[in-house]
This record gives C-alpha cells, sequence and structure tokens, in this order.
C-alpha cells in the first residue's frame, strides 16, 4: 500500500483511510477518537484512494508537544467533494501535512485550517493534478483566533495542468486576530509548454515518458518534511 501510494512512512501511530472510508485494521488510533493525549510516538494520519460524491475529514488536536503528520493522496474519475477542517488547540502541537489530488473530473477541496492556542503550528502543501477537462476549485482558509499568539500557519498551492483543457482555481484566504510567528499563503499553476516538451524529447524521451517525467517530478516535489 505505501508503495502503490507514494506514502513515506515511519514509526508512528497511525489513522488509516482507503477509498474515503476508516481502515481499523491498518490504524492504532480509533476514527472517532480526538488526539486528546500524548503518544510516544507521532501521529500518522493517512488518506488516500479514489473518491467521490462528499467527503469529510476532522482532525482536531486537543493534547500539548503532539507531533501530527498528514498523508493525503487521491483521485477522483466523477465529480467530488472533499473537505478537510483541522483544529490545533495543542500548545507546541504541529501538524505538518501533504496533499495529492489527481482530478480527472470535477473537485472541489476545501481546506480550514484553524489555531485554538498559542505556540501551534499547521502546516500545509496541497498539490492538483488537472486531467484532461478536468475542473479544480481549491479553497483553502487560515484562522488564528484572538489570544492565540506565536502561532506558525503556511497553506501553500501548487497545481499542473495536464493540458490546455483543464482549469484550476486557488482560493486562498486568512483571518488573522492575533499576532502570529508566521502566516503564509502561497500558489502557482505549472504548464507543460512546446519549450519543455522540445528539450526533454531532445534527451532521447517519448511524448509519453516527457509527460510521465513531469507528473513524477511534480508529484515528488514536497518540501515540508
Amino acid at each position: 500500500m505505501w508503495n502503490k501510494f507514494n506514502i513515506k512512512t515511519f514509526p508512528a501511530e497511525t489513522i488509516v483511510y482507503c477509498d474515503g472510508v476508516y481502515n481499523s485494521s491498518l490504524s492504532t488510533i480509533k476514527e472517532t477518537e480526538n488526539i486528546s493525549k500524548n503518544y510516544d510516538l507521532p501521529i500518522h494520519i493517512v488518506y488516500v484512494g479514489e473518491i467521490k460524491d462528499k467527503n469529510t475529514l476532522n482532525i482536531n488536536i486537543n493534547a500539548s508537544n503532539q507531533p501530527v503528520f498528514l498523508s493525503v493522496n487521491i483521485k477522483n474519475k466523477f465529480p467530488a467533494f472533499f473537505n478537510i477542517f483541522i483544529k490545533n488547540t495543542g500548545k507546541n502541537s504541529e501538524l505538518r501535512g501533504h496533499i495529492m489530488c489527481k482530478n480527472l473530473s470535477n473537485l472541489s477541496l476545501n481546506i480550514v485550517a484553524e489555531h485554538n492556542c498559542d505556540d501551534t503550528s499547521i502546516l500545509l502543501q496541497t498539490k492538483i493534478i488537472g486531467g484532461k477537462k478536468s475542473y479544480s476549485d481549491v479553497s483553502g482558509l487560515a484562522i488564528v483566533n484572538k489570544n492565540c499568539n506565536n502561532t506558525k500557519s503556511n497553506i501553500s498551492f501548487g497545481g499542473y495542468t495536464i493540458d490546455n483543457t483543464a482549469k484550476i482555481i486557488f482560493k486562498p484566504s486568512q483571518h488573522i486576530m492575533s499576532v502570529p510567528e508566521f502566516a503564509d499563503h502561497s500558489a502557482y499553476i505549472f504548464h507543460s509548454d512546446t519549450q519543455i516538451d522540445n528539450y526533454m524529447r531532445l534527451a532521447g524521451l517519448s511524448g509519453v515518458e516527457v509527460k510521465n517525467a513531469l507528473v513524477e517530478a511534480f508529484t515528488n516535489d514536497f518540501n515540508l518534511f
């Protein structure tokens, strides 16, 4: 499973979802359990497979000094809605997330990252691969509530369109009501062009190999952890 979905593994407590459904056999923490106590290991939340219709992932961190990692690797062949709601109330607790979506239809992705305590961190890197004739509507809201100082907030977006029929829209926003250590947003969309294609073809790659190489490079270029 880990090789199939290109998920980095490490010693951790796990919460695993396959095709939008909680998988108890691969998980060491119950789906409904809030992260309300400290574990000796980091917590790794894994969400992989194919999705359709409406999907929601809630992450509530209530324990102090707890590292949490989120790995999402999904695709949709049919219209899909995916909501990710993150609340961090754990002082000195940090969530780092990689979210990878391959959209072959219509995808609406909504991310809300809320800080409810001093010294909390939510760092998310989201990437969308837009297939032929696909439409991706991606929004990200970072909330730093009152009396939540020295927080670290980063929501970044990257998009790669397979061809000019794919459309990706990013909608970042912030509600900052305390003084954070930093609160960043960033977004970019990458389009392959004739110059890049020709250069890689001169190196001996076929058209399909060029496409696969660009997708692989885009997919693997995560830098948060």
